[in-house]
Parts: structure tokens; C-alpha cells; sequence
């Protein structure tokens, strides 16, 4: 007998994520009766207000307004997914009428965390229905992210924190509240594209070289996404169909995973590269930390996992956007677990380290992955290697627990910043 697929019932999700206007443009061309968009506006959110549209598209599209308090929730920007928009898609979800949603993304958010609450954070306490995650009732079915092809790549390698651009100083000369933490806005444009599985560029200007280097850019950091070049003023047609089998959908990998997802480009081009920087030997605490700074200028993003000679049995991951790097726990070495633990580790993880096994080390190593787009490629792989153990180093291990270790409570630059803690996304990451 045949054995045939249940089909799929949840509501499917479209996630659009990129600058405001833009968002707003890609977002209004889901005109299919059934469509129904939403939106958080974080514009007023430093007075504790925040705004929710929806917008019917088979209406006269006029968008329906609701004022979320966010005192009155008890919560912060960040906490609003899990206690606003994830239980608004399980209800909306629930309209026989609804045929799809669309989720319009505030640019100051990350499209990593929203989808990642989609999966996994289970909303609690909805009347008449059961605990569960959002996933129960919607599946992400692309996430389209949105690229302003003049101001992408300066906001990708800058250090400006997102707090800053999206509330800037009062009269008083200060913001009136931290709503947005320590995030910058190169973090949040380097993770719409690496997140996205379809871009559209706005052409709005920029010179052919110039456009050149950032789709080389995009090609490396998103190399599953098709690229749509758009003229100001127009509107994309068809946007899903272009969506490729492959897309990721919403998912978000864990550190153990492949560093380069799909098949990026490794040839340079436009002065655009890939370094891969992989070796066994472990690093020197204070010499990479020295090192890094090399990581944060003509550089776009960097992602990948440490051993460091003083922590032998932790997984460090390692992720920069732009002037901004954030060192943090990602467990346990296979080659450190108990058997137990061993078992339970992902089947995949446990296949791609036995590929490259060590008999002294197991899988310990050094795996980082560096998207240039100014640096010298050379140079950056010269200072990670001046960064690790040297053969007498390597020849003395019980002294390595007596060096000074800048990255025992995690580390952040620039180093003034707080580094007592892992952050929200690294705990994410981690736990996974």
C-alpha cells in the first residue's frame, strides 16, 4: 500500500525582515485574499508603547491598530515576541478565512530570534488551547529579507548599537530608556541576509562597482537566497516562486553545524573572499585576544569554534558582524563527554567529527570562517596563525592551566563592554 504524506494543515508564515520602507513595499505585494500582514511598531517604544497593525489584504487594506503597553505587559522589546506576536499567530492561525500570515519585522529585531521563538518557545495559557509552541499551528514557509543596496554594507560593517539609530538621544542628550541591549546595527543587518531565504536589493543608486561588491558580499554570507535587484519604486512580482527548494524556512543552526551553509562562492571577487582558517592546535589565550582585532576591520562577518589552550574541554563559538565580536560557550567537546552524554549528542554532529578524528585530540579544533570584503585575506589567516600554540608550547600541556585567560567568563569587544554573561542569542545557540 501506498504510503502517503499527511498534508501539512498550519497556516503558512511569511517573514519579511530589512529596512521600513522597503518592508512595507515587499510586504503589501501578498495581495491574495486570505493574506493577513502584521506589523510591531517600535517607533514610540522608549514611552512604553508599542503599536501592532494588521491589515487584511482582501479588505480595502486599511490597517487595523492596537496599542501594546509594554509596562503593562511587564516586559521588554525583546520579550514582546514571546508575549505579543507568538500568541497573536496561534490565534490568527485559527480563522478558517486566514490563508496565510505575514509577519512585517521592525527593523531593530533580529529575524534569527523570531524564527528561532516560532519553533521552540511554547506559549502558555491561551483559553481553549492546549501549551504549545507557535509552530503548532504555522509554518515558516520563507523568510524574505529586504537590502538597501547603498546604505547595507556600511551598516554591516560599522559598530553603531541599534539603540542608538533606532532611538536616538532626547533633548536632554540621552535615550530615555535601554529597550535594545548591547545588539549592534551590523548584527541585525548581517543576520537578515545570513537568515533569509530570498533577497531583494533596492538599487537605489549605487554605483556599478559598488553593486558588484555587495552581491558578492550576499552571495557569500546568503548563498541559498536568490538575489531580486529592484529599481526604487518597484514592486516585486511573484516573490515565492522564487523561493528555492533548499531555503532554510526559519531554521536556525546550531554551533556544531557546517560553517558554510550551502555552496558559496570561494573564488575572490570585487576584493570579496572567504577565509577558511581550520588547524588542531589550540590557540593561546592572550595571544588571540590580541589577535582578534584583526577580525573586526575590513571585515564583514566571522563565525566559527575555538579551543582555547586553557579551557581544554569547551567548545567556544566565536560570531563578529562588522566592529562588533562576541566569544561564547557552546558545550562540551565530543572527545571531553562521559559515554552518556556522548550517546545523546546530535547523530550529525557525531558523523562529521568522526570524519576527522584525532587519536590525541578527538574533535577538537579550530574551525572559523572570515567573509573580507577590504582585509587582506593573507593577513587575517597569518594573525589567527601567530595565535596558536607553538611546537614547545605544545610540548608543555600542564603549564597551559596557569596562562591568564581573557575568555574565561566569555568575552566581548570592544572590551569595555560587559562580558559577565552570555548573551540571549548565545544562549540560544548553545542550548541547541
Amino acid at each position: 500500500m501506498e504510503n502517503l504524506e499527511a498534508p501539512d494543515r498550519r497556516t503558512p508564515l511569511v517573514v519579511v525582515c530589512g529596512p521600513e520602507d522597503l518592508g512595507a513595499a515587499v510586504s503589501a505585494t501578498f495581495q491574495e485574499p486570505g493574506t493577513i500582514v502584521l506589523h510591531h511598531d517600535l517607533s514610540d517604544a522608549t514611552v512604553g508603547v508599542v503599536r501592532r497593525r494588521t491589515v487584511r489584504m482582501d479588505d480595502d487594506a486599511t490597517p487595523t491598530t492596537r496599542v501594546v503597553d509594554l509596562a503593562g505587559l511587564g516586559c521588554c522589546v525583546s520579550c514582546l515576541l514571546r508575549e505579543d506576536l507568538l500568541p497573536l499567530l496561534r490565534s490568527v492561525s485559527a480563522d478558517s478565512s486566514v490563508r496565510r500570515i505575514v509577519v512585517r519585522v521592525d527593523p531593530s529585531l533580529e529575524v534569527e530570534a523570531i524564527c528561532w521563538a516560532i519553533e521552540n518557545t511554547v506559549v502558555t495559557g491561551m483559553v481553549g488551547r492546549v501549551d504549545a509552541t507557535a509552530s503548532r499551528d504555522v509554518r515558516i514557509e520563507a523568510v524574505v529579507g529586504c537590502v538597501d543596496g547603498a546604505t547595507w554594507l556600511s551598516d554591516a560593517t560599522g559598530d553603531e548599537l541599534v539603540g542608538e539609530r533606532a532611538f536616538p538621544p532626547g533633548p536632554d542628550g540621552g535615550q530615555v530608556v535601554d529597550l535594545l541591549d548591547d545588539r549592534t546595527v551590523a548584527q541585525v543587518a548581517v543576520g537578515t541576509v545570513r537568515g533569509s531565504d530570498l533577497l531583494v536589493v533596492a538599487d537605489t543608486g549605487v554605483d556599478r562597482w559598488d553593486a558588484a561588491r555587495l552581491d558578492a558580499v550576499l552571495a557569500r554570507l546568503a548563498p541559498r537566497a536568490p538575489r531580486v535587484w529592484i529599481l526604487p519604486g518597484e514592486r516585486p512580482r511573484d516573490l515565492l516562486a522564487r523561493v528555492p527548494a533548499t531555503a532554510r524556512r526559519g531554521l536556525v543552526d546550531d554551533a556544531h553545524a557546517p560553517l558554510l551553509d550551502g555552496q558559496p562562492p570561494l573564488s575572490a571577487e570585487c576584493g570579496v573572499t572567504l577565509v577558511e582558517f581550520t588547524d588542531r592546535r589550540p590557540f593561546h589565550p592572550g595571544r588571540l585576544h590580541d589577535a582578534i582585532d584583526v577580525l573586526l576591520d575590513g571585515v564583514v562577518a566571522t563565525r566559527g569554534r575555538l579551543w582555547v589552550a586553557t579551557q581544554p574541554d569547551a567548545v567556544l563559538w566565536l560570531e563578529s558582524a562588522g566592529g562588533g565580536l562576541r566569544v561564547a560557550s557552546a558545550g562540551s567537546w565530543l572527545a571531553a563527554m562521559a559515554p552518556d552524554d556522548y550517546e545523546e549528542a546530535p547523530t550529525a554532529r557525531r558523523a562529521l567529527a568522526a570524519l576527522a578524528w584525532d587519536e590525541e585530540y578527538g574533535d577538537r579544533a579550530q574551525s572559523l570562517v572570515v567573509l573580507v570584503h577590504e582585509a587582506d585575506p593573507e593577513h587575517v589567516y597569518a594573525a589567527l596563525s601567530d595565535a596558536l600554540l607553538t611546537p614547545d608550547e605544545l610540548e608543555t600541556p600542564e603549564l597551559w592551566a596557569e596562562w591568564a585567560d581573557p575568555f574565561g567568563q566569555y568575552h566581548e569587544d570592544p572590551c569595555e563592554t560587559d562580558s559577565s554573561a552570555v548573551g540571549a542569542d548565545d544562549d540560544r545557540r548553545a542550548a541547541q
